[in-house]
């Protein structure tokens, strides 16, 4: 019950509640794209507490770098809901989302 994780919500950094034997979960960018944006990752960071102990596990869940195409699934996309990104890698992805190369840059 020690408060550490913060989301950066509308502009702010906003500590998280703790919940009683509770889990939280980040779904990260692979759900936000298979889902064209109707679940969304959020940048977050976790905080030292000088009093108290804090226990956090992170576990990181990614498909393999080169062999899986990510691409909003077919059930969430329409004509009047285009998708809302691009079909990439994953390695291509993580190039964009650390490096801001474009589907240009991505492609050569």
């Amino acid at each position: 019950m020690v408060p550490g994780l913060q989301l950066f919500y509308q502009g702010n950094w906003v500590t998280a509640k703790c919940v009683p034997n509770s889990i939280i979960m980040h779904i990260g960018d692979t759900i936000e794209i298979l889902s064209n944006g109707k679940f969304k990752s959020i940048l977050h960071r976790g905080l030292v507490n000088k009093e108290k102990v804090r226990i956090s596990w992170a576990v990181f869940c990614e498909p393999p770098k080169d062999k899986i195409i990510l691409k909003p699934l077919p059930e969430t996309v329409s004509e009047t809901e285009p998708p809302l990104f691009p079909p990439r890698t994953f390695a291509q992805h993580i190039e964009h989302k650390l490096f801001r190369k474009t589907q240009d840059d991505l492609s050569n």
